[in-house]
């Protein structure tokens, strides 16, 4: 269960039904930078939505009840077999977008930062993840104004609009 917000008030719903209404719900994403490129991850085949898509390092719901810096470290650790990062909160995110297969992304995001050693370890867990990799601002920017289909719409939102918010 994910929170969500139903009649204007924020109650547990589950996470495909909260897509399939398009409501508005909680969301964490996660940006770890090293060397001034980003981490980026290739979404796992299996995923009900987006699949095979490149997003940032690692973005999730919270459960209900959890705070947004606790689910980021959990989800870092679950999606990529990464611990031990300081995250830095910068702000708040709001958007809607398609996603596909009749499911809304309506998103309150908490945007988290994180930089990175050169020896940090990485394990992607198969059932979430199919690649990464390390990609500077630029490059990812020309990726996505060439072959946008690639990419996760809100990767591509967060980089249009919030950009100086997640590379300072």
């Amino acid at each position: 269960m994910i929170p969500a917000w139903v009649d204007g008030d924020l109650t547990p719903v589950e996470k495909l039904a909260a897509h399939q209404r398009g409501l508005r719900h909680l969301a964490i994403s996660v940006f770890v930078i090293r060397d001034g490129k980003i981490l980026i991850q290739q979404r796992a085949l299996g995923k009900y939505h987006t699949p095979g898509l490149w997003a940032n390092t690692c973005c999730t719901h919270p459960a209900w009840g959890e705070d947004a810096l606790t689910c980021a470290h959990r989800r870092l650790n679950e999606e990529l077999g990464i611990t031990g990062l300081d995250l830095k909160h910068r702000g708040q995110v709001e958007y809607r977008a398609d996603v596909g297969n009749g499911l809304i992304e309506h998103e309150v995001v908490e945007v988290f930062i994180a930089r990175a050693g050169a020896t940090m370890p990485l394990d992607p867990n198969p059932d979430e993840v199919m690649d990464t990799r390390w990609i500077t601002p630029e490059a990812l920017a020309i990726e996505i104004a060439e072959n946008p289909e690639k990419f996760t719409p809100w990767l591509r939102i967060y980089l249009k609009e919030h950009h100086k918010m997640i590379l300072g």
